[in-house]
């Protein structure tokens, strides 16, 4: 049987706008995916049907298949996009509607079952994350377009495959080997060149969107379009499988994949084959992403310009102390940026950031924009302020809770209107922890000098609601024999000192020369609530990467 090749077009509500009609054109494609969905976003669309009940998907899709749904269907295209979100019975009426009105003959589907903001009195949106087979009986009956709520990222793959090779809920090798495939295309050009540790490798400018030949036994080759921007290597694809992933067991609702067991091989240029990979029954549960408004925050940065940087900051914490005292949350953060002796003005400034969070919008609002712009005239030398703070904005709460697979009532709804349940996982396992693998031979020892990690290790990083995971690896086995043993979790803890109070978890890939370490805690109640400089940890592991460390000359 012929490889599946499915491609992706989005990584993220808001990603390229062109890259669905760059992907229909630019070669050969059986599928075509988009996810849409991260947890920051089910708490937009929360909010906005909060406003507007027939709102809650991406509409951003509805205008892209404007352009798209016809040329989809000319090329015999298949459609599958998570941007149903929290109403994907809402968006499949409105893309049949749009079908009907450009008189294109497409049988639409929906996921659904994943909504469990009833049972969770208080949230915002409760979504349950469901598998492919929800997708997969949609596609076995002939849906030309496939539009779910909030699944896996991998099931948008996982579906297609299992639909187009016939395989049943006990064929783990291979759905472990479609959630790998699946994980590397799901955030778009993450997988060719975008965000990655070495940049420039190639010319990632306007790097293309992946795809994956998916073969019968679940092993694929992870490549895009020719011609295209980026590339795809070893390290573009083991970066992105570090990516928001923590130990060897990757749990799905459908299958456990086992990340220690992935082999990568340079099969040519821009193609990576991925093969090995294992798979056990998923996990007694599923992950359900509950989301609530938290409250309300604001913030106001202070500009301190050259002398005296510590006095300027402890005379306007002093000043504003009257008005935050009945704040539920103040923090205050100085950046030191200025540098001695200058040549500009900006770079002889730091900045002082305070945010405020607090159940009523009125006490981070008028109470605390009132404070700051009154001491315009009347506080330190150079008083002024990035932008004035506002009224008060509302942030939301993200939070994983986990019910019984049965909690859910899984159902493709098909083009005809039939509802057709999906069975729950039969064999499920718990999931232990893997033994911790052999160690690599360290290097001899020799001369070292002090330089950047970054020069020998590459990293990616994300967030899990309030946890953070940092993804290390070495480019070769020297590297790797050095890394695994000087990277110990107390050393990424000097290295990160905001760790240092919190649990870090290490786990070693030795098969990808990889570490990968999970922050709990680090990013407070998740991005929305926008807890730190950098709220969902996308720059942390490049900030580990300009550490200094003794590294062996060899390696440098």
């Amino acid at each position: 049987m012929r490889a599946l090749r499915i491609g992706n077009a989005s990584g993220f509500y808001g990603d390229r706008f062109d890259a669905m009609r760059e992907m229909l054109t630019g070669g050969e494609l059986d599928v075509l995916t988009g996810d849409y969905l991260a947890e920051l976003t089910m708490l937009i669309l929360g909010r906005d049907r909060l406003k507007d009940p027939g709102a809650g998907y991406a509409r951003t899709f509805l205008r892209q298949l404007e352009e798209c749904l016809g040329l989809a269907h000319e090329r015999g295209v298949r459609i599958v996009a998570n941007a149903g979100g929290l109403n994907p019975a809402g968006l499949a009426d409105a893309v049949r509607e749009l079908a009907e009105r450009l008189a294109i003959p497409v049988r639409v589907a929906h996921v659904e079952g994943d909504d469990l903001t009833a049972r969770h009195p208080g949230s915002l949106a409760a979504h349950a994350y469901l598998g492919g087979f929800g997708i997969a009986a949609c596609l076995r009956e002939g849906a030309d377009v496939v539009i779910t709520g909030r699944v896996t990222d991998a099931a948008l793959v996982t579906g297609p495959a299992a639909a187009h090779f016939g395989w049943r809920p006990h064929d783990y090798d291979r759905l472990a080997g479609a959630v790998v495939a699946g994980h590397v295309l799901e955030c778009g050009t993450q997988a060719t060149g975008g965000n990655y540790a070495y940049f420039q490798d190639g010319d990632v400018r306007h790097p293309g969107f992946p795809l994956a030949e998916l073969h019968e036994d679940g092993t694929a080759v992870i490549t895009k379009h020719p011609g295209t921007g980026g590339l795809v290597d070893i390290g573009t694809v083991t970066a992105q499988l570090l990516y928001e992933t923590s130990g060897a067991r990757y749990a799905g609702p459908d299958v456990t994949a086992r990340l220690d067991t992935i082999r990568l091989t340079q099969d040519g240029p821009d193609r990576v084959r991925v093969d090995g990979v294992r798979g056990e029954p998923p996990p007694p549960t599923l992950k359900v992403g509950l989301n609530r408004l938290g409250g309300f925050r604001n913030e106001v940065t202070f500009v301190l310009t050259g002398l005296d940087i510590e006095a300027k900051a402890a005379l306007v914490r002093e000043q504003m102390a009257a008005a935050l005292g009945k704040v539920a949350e103040v923090r205050w953060d100085l950046v030191r940026t200025d540098r001695p002796d200058a040549p500009t003005e900006e770079t002889a400034s730091a900045l002082l950031r305070l945010v405020v969070r607090d159940p009523d919008q009125e006490a981070v609002g008028r109470a605390l924009s009132g404070a700051a712009v009154e001491l315009a005239l009347a506080s330190y030398p150079g008083f002024h302020v990035l932008a004035p703070p506002g009224k008060g904005s509302p942030y939301g709460v993200f939070e994983g809770v986990y019910v019984p697979h049965g909690a859910v009532d899984h159902v493709a709804v098909l083009h005809d209107g039939r509802r057709v349940p999906v069975a729950p996982a039969h064999e499920t396992a718990v999931l232990d922890d893997v033994p911790e693998p052999v160690p690599p031979e360290p290097l001899p020892p020799g001369p070292t000098r002090r330089a950047p990690l970054g020069l020998v290790a590459g990293a990616r990083s994300g967030d899990k609601g309030g946890n953070a995971n940092v993804g290390v690896w070495a480019r070769t086995e020297e590297a790797w024999r050095w890394l695994d043993h000087e990277l110990t979790t107390g050393r990424f803890q000097q290295l990160i000192p905001e760790s240092r109070e919190l649990t870090v978890t290490r786990h070693a890939l030795p098969d990808l020369r990889a570490l990968n370490f999970v922050v709990e805690g680090i990013l407070g109640e998740g991005v929305a609530a926008q807890h730190r400089f950098d709220p969902q940890a996308k720059a942390l592991g490049e900030w580990l990467r300009s550490r200094h460390l003794d590294i062996p000359e060899a390696l440098l």
